[in-house]
Parts: C-alpha cells; sequence; structure tokens
C-alpha cells in the first residue's frame, strides 16, 4: 500500500481575513473542506455520485484543530490531505496547512467524519468506496 496524500493550493482573500489581515479562525476548516472533496475526487470518488448511488453522505462529527501561526491576507496556503483511519462507517483525515512560500506549518488537524443516510442514520461506508479508499491510507 502506497501513502497517498493530496494537497490543494489556496489564496487568502480578503474575505478571509479579520480587521487585522489575519486569516479567521473558522475559514481554516472551510480550506480543509475543499481540500477533503479534492482528495476524495484524486482518489476517483466524488461526493454527488457516492449520494445518487448508495445514498449517503458524510457529516465531520469531530474537529481537533491547532493553530500554530497565523496566515494572513495574499498569502498562497498548501493544504496538505492524508487519510489515517478508516473503519466502518469513520473516516479520520489529517490535514496540515502550510505557508507555501517557506513551508512553514500553520494549522494542523484530525477532523473525523462519519457515514449517514440521507435520514441522518450512521451508515458503514459503502464496500465500493471504502475499497477505493483503502488504497489511499497512511497507516
Amino acid at each position: 500500500m502506497t501513502a497517498f496524500f493530496e494537497t490543494l493550493s489556496i489564496r487568502v482573500y480578503y474575505e478571509d481575513t479579520d480587521h487585522g489581515g489575519v486569516v479567521y479562525y473558522a475559514n481554516y476548516l472551510k480550506f480543509m473542506e475543499r481540500a477533503r472533496s479534492e482528495f476524495l475526487r484524486s482518489a476517483g470518488l466524488e461526493l454527488d455520485t457516492i449520494d445518487d448511488q448508495f445514498g449517503v453522505l458524510f457529516a465531520v462529527t469531530e474537529a481537533n484543530v491547532r493553530y500554530h501561526k497565523p496566515a494572513v491576507f495574499n498569502d498562497l496556503l498548501t493544504v496538505e490531505s492524508s487519510i489515517s483511519c478508516l473503519r466502518g462507517a469513520r473516516i479520520t483525515f489529517k490535514q496540515c496547512i502550510y505557508r507555501q512560500q517557506n513551508h512553514i506549518l500553520l494549522t494542523d488537524a484530525d477532523i473525523h467524519l462519519a457515514c449517514i443516510s440521507r435520514g441522518g442514520k450512521v451508515s458503514r461506508i459503502p464496500a465500493p468506496v471504502a475499497n477505493c479508499l483503502k488504497n489511499h491510507l497512511n497507516p
């Protein structure tokens, strides 16, 4: 099994910052959400297709975020994503955000997702999706 990481570049716009030009803390979660979607896309999975074919969605159940240094207006960021755990109905992503200019770690997080039915009940990750994700798991 080969380690799989996906990276996404994001520019910090004025709308992402507070009055002082520093990225508002909750926006890091938005950057990570985009990066998880791109991770799945790179793995050959589309969230809308998973919903259409299997009737399931992924919902964040826990976000453990550590803020090390601030990102500021006009920074170019790299969001690095990998799957650290895949079990039953759960996926855990490890995500790190770096400033591209000097590769300094700004934020890292463990994001826990649950697979749920459209009705909101916990559901096992469909076998074809789980099999695809197993090929992208970083133990």
